[in-house]
């Protein structure tokens, strides 16, 4: 089963966390580190069971978070009645500036979008908003976490014949090429393996990566809904 999957673009673990602190709706300037190292190192959890070829920072990222986590539990070293440094102090100034940075892409990646014509066939129509909201590996990976979480207990891991990732992403095409669009949930059968499921996120991936199918998003942390990208007409001579 195993079928390494390499994006154009893959986030890094600023991302990561960025994600997770709008995801909870967090102040950045105040961060629960708790509760921000759990997600993560669950998210890498995740990272490494889908062979995505994690790179090493993120597990940098993942020593940092634990290692603030430890000094913030550890009584201060300053005299009695004044506090010391925030040990988080790095790591917001970090995030706040790449919050500025990824706003600014954005930004400059929506004022393209307003020059270029976008059309799509089929139900159901987007808005023009809805269009340009784009879904990130992260957004993807939490709702792959959901779906996982709701497959039945018990469910046998005995698979006779593994499905492959190519023909996976087969089956997905033709659904698409019935149905136009189609939710990230619904690819994903209830009593599938937890094997299953897996080829079925990797398959999506590859999908995105090879640019034949977008994905979107109606509101931020709603429904996932995935297209198939219309090829381009031949122009008559």
């Amino acid at each position: 089963m195993t079928h390494p999957v390499k994006l154009e673009v893959f986030e890094g673990p600023l991302d990561l966390l960025l994600y997770l602190i709008q995801k909870n709706d967090l102040d950045i300037t105040d961060i629960p580190i708790s509760q921000i190292t759990s997600e993560y190192l669950s998210t890498i959890d995740l990272l490494k069971e889908l062979n995505l070829g994690m790179a090493g920072e993120f597990l940098l990222m993942a020593a940092t978070l634990i290692q603030i986590k430890a000094r913030m539990l550890l009584p201060s070293p300053e005299a009695e009645g004044e506090e010391g440094p925030d040990p988080r102090a790095e790591l917001i100034s970090k995030l706040l500036e790449y919050q500025r940075y990824k706003e600014a892409a954005q930004f400059l990646g929506e004022q393209a979008e307003t020059v270029k014509d976008v059309f799509y066939r089929g139900a159901p129509v987007f808005s023009k908003e809805e269009q340009v909201l784009e879904v990130d590996l992260f957004e993807l990976l939490d709702a792959f976490k959901d779906v996982l979480a709701q497959a039945k207990e018990g469910v046998r891991e005995i698979i006779i014949e593994e499905i492959p990732v190519e023909r996976r992403i087969q089956e997905i095409l033709e659904t698409l090429r019935q149905k136009q669009a189609i939710t990230f949930k619904e690819l994903f059968k209830n009593d599938a393996t937890r094997r299953d499921m897996i080829v079925t996120f990797l398959a999506i991936l590859e999908l995105i990566r090879m640019k034949n199918v977008s994905v979107q998003q109606s509101e931020a942390f709603g429904d996932i809904w995935i297209r198939r990208k219309e090829e381009p007409a031949l122009k008559e001579a």
